[in-house]
């Protein structure tokens, strides 16, 4: 005879037969499958393996030292122009020439893209673990919680970010916050503090949609507690928005400080070679804007490059729209 132990037992085997896990794999591999597919994206995951590459190995690649100093050769064209606009003649080594001091372009150049590529990636990743933890307990609790979640989600939605992080960075710059790995550390806190936002409301949307579904039910049924059913069942298959959203996020962030460097309040420049980070394109960009007319490269290439990794991201995110969007399926 069948007792109400042994059902309840094989009705849990059931659901863990049919685990998440397996169908999410699958609809991931079919993500990647569709996104190798798009060629717009593979552009993209190329030019932002190159940018993450030259940053890492900058000191191996970069011809000169970033803070080298070489005398008698301020604002020299690059090395493509035989007579820059200053009257100056290239020289061969210095493939974009160099800066007032004779500090070599591209050695900066590719000791920013070091910079940029963390204020990318670290805010991003801060941003995605605050709006989803907020997102899944606002969705799954519901009630006052919901609410007072929300509220405060609008209060901080409705703060100008860009006025936010100036307010921050002209505080706290001086403090001991405010030099902590050159000032990064309060770059990452001000990014971080406000971006959150949109992922919450995203994750909050996914969790409404799904916590009424028939596998959360059985969830429920066989004593599933609410921590599982959130991070077990729910998470993954919200998986799809959040890696849309975080890739959208990423060259947000680049603009960014871009945009902070370009005023003097991003990273605090280094003159130790040993330091990691040095520079960054938004403190290049502020270089060149003061010399555009007797090194132009001073400041395009910067420009270029920061131009070039919000592209691709921008297109990695749209292939990843396409590939992970369930109403495209065998559209493609």
């Amino acid at each position: 005879m069948t007792t109400a132990h042994d059902s309840a037992t094989e009705t849990k085997n059931r659901i863990a037969a049919l685990e998440v896990a397996t169908p999410q794999r699958d609809l991931l591999m079919d993500g990647l499958y569709r996104l190798l597919r798009n060629r717009a994206s593979v552009v993209g995951l190329i030019i932002i393996a190159i940018f993450v590459l030259g940053a890492l190995f900058a000191n191996f690649l970069a011809p000169f030292s970033p803070i080298q100093i070489n005398s008698g050769k301020g604002f020299l064209p690059p090395a493509f122009v035989e007579v820059g606009p200053n009257g100056y003649k290239s020289d061969p080594a210095f493939l974009f020439g160099t800066d007032t001091l004779g500090r070599d372009v591209l050695s900066r150049t590719l000791y920013g893209a070091r910079v940029s590529m963390v204020v990318g990636f670290v805010p991003t990743f801060i941003i995605l673990i605050v709006g989803t933890v907020i997102g899944l307990i606002s969705g799954y609790r519901g009630g006052w919680v919901d609410n007072l979640l929300m509220r405060v989600t609008d209060v901080v939605y409705a703060f100008p970010d860009l006025l936010f992080f100036i307010i921050m960075m002209i505080t706290l710059r001086d403090t001991f916050i405010g030099q902590m790995l050159n000032g990064l550390f309060l770059l990452f806190s001000s990014l971080a503090i406000v971006s959150w936002v949109g992922v919450a409301r995203v994750v909050r949307g996914q969790v409404l949609s799904l916590k009424e579904k028939e596998f959360i039910e059985a969830a429920r049924c066989i004593g599933a507690r609410d921590s599982r059913i959130m991070f077990r069942h729910i998470l993954p298959n919200s998986l799809g928005p959040i890696i849309i959203i975080s890739a959208m996020t990423v060259p947000g962030m680049i603009i960014t400080e871009a945009i902070l460097g370009y005023l003097g309040l991003g990273l605090r420049p280094s003159t130790n070679p040993k330091d990691f980070f040095i520079t960054s394109w938004g403190s290049l960009l502020l270089e060149g804007q003061t010399a555009i007319n007797a090194q132009p490269w001073l400041l395009l290439l910067p420009a270029i490059c920061v131009s070039l990794i919000v592209l691709a991201f921008t297109f990695v995110g749209d292939g990843l729209r396409d590939a992970l969007d369930p109403r495209l399926q065998g559209t493609q």
